[in-house]
């Protein structure tokens, strides 16, 4: 039975299993209901860089790194425990795993790295890359087309976007730009498959399965760097984590990937065009970093170009 792509239509209800026969979907919340979640996780990534920063204030890049998978980890197997689910099909695994490397590992180390030496400014150009790199990872995956006006909206936003993080941050390369694209990369792929594995696989799930199977080298990883890297902890460094551990790695990722089988990856993607204004507001309300004056005008526009890609049907 060949039905309709699940990351590009909301109303795809069956997908095909190994055996030829239709499997259930994951019941998704309404359009509106998945843009709310969808928002809610943008709003918790928001906080990311700015925690990450707080973060290292007390830890090295590799310990911030693995303790937060680990600490993420731990809460996703007592969810998983807690609620006696079975493990995931054979199926799912390679799609976990390209979640895992690129969710749980590569963009989180990748952007720690990064933030050694660039601002939260600075660093926020990749979140403003990532909405059209996981369309177009989306859209080249599944064999989707969407239309001009959905493309022309999408690099508008990011060109706002880049351009105003470029201006805000003196227009200067930093050593941390290679870590960035790197990060960009690996995310696009993890978002895109983690959207198309939670119509599904319930969100939450889709997440906690990629945490535990980073686990044990999680664990081994930040035993090591603990031990390798220096550890001042302040009550910065631990709310950081804390936040970098549940709010950013599990909780926003849980529904964010809810939101995203509800409205699709493509669509979905396009609201993290609002991530890098949201964090340079908390980098200057938490980290006391100034903001420029083309926020208001960057906002704008930015909120216009989010408003065409939701009203544009792939």
């Amino acid at each position: 039975m060949r039905v309709k792509d699940s990351a590009t239509d909301p109303n795809a209800i069956a997908v095909d299993s190994p055996a030829g026969t239709a499997s259930p979907r994951v019941a998704a919340p309404r359009t509106g209901g998945g843009t709310l979640l969808a928002a809610l996780g943008v709003a918790a990534f928001s906080l990311t860089f700015p925690a990450t920063v707080w973060a290292l204030e007390g830890l090295g890049p590799w310990s911030v790194t693995t303790c937060r998978m680990v600490l993420a980890g731990l809460l996703a197997g007592a969810c998983l425990l807690a609620g006696r689910v079975r493990p995931p099909a054979r199926r799912h695994l390679l799609p976990l795993l390209t979640v895992a490397g690129g969710t749980v590992v590569g963009f989180p180390l990748l952007t720690t790295l990064a933030l050694r030496t660039s601002s939260t400014s600075h660093a926020a150009v990749v979140v403003g890359l990532l909405p059209l790199t996981t369309a177009a990872y989306s859209a080249v995956r599944t064999r989707a087309g969407h239309s001009r006006t959905f493309w022309a909206a999408a690099l508008t936003g990011a060109a706002v976007v880049i351009a105003f993080a470029v201006r805000e941050s003196g227009g200067r390369p930093t050593t941390g730009d290679l870590f960035l694209f790197g990060a960009l990369l690996v995310c696009a792929a993890g978002y895109s498959e983690g959207g198309r594995l939670a119509r599904e696989l319930p969100g939450w799930q889709v997440i906690a399965w990629a945490l535990v199977l980073c686990l044990p080298v999680a664990s081994a990883g930040a035993a090591l760097s603990l031990r390798t890297e220096p550890v001042h902890l302040t009550g910065h460094a631990v709310a950081g984590l804390l936040w970098l551990a549940v709010g950013s790695q599990f909780v926003g990722l849980w529904i964010w990937y809810r939101g995203m089988a509800a409205i699709g990856v493509a669509r979905a993607s396009q609201l993290q065009l609002a991530q890098p204004l949201l964090t340079l507001v908390w980098s200057v309300l938490l980290l006391g970093e100034r903001l420029g004056p083309a926020a208001p005008v960057a906002a704008v526009a930015v909120l216009v170009c989010i408003g065409v890609t939701q009203r544009t049907r792939s």
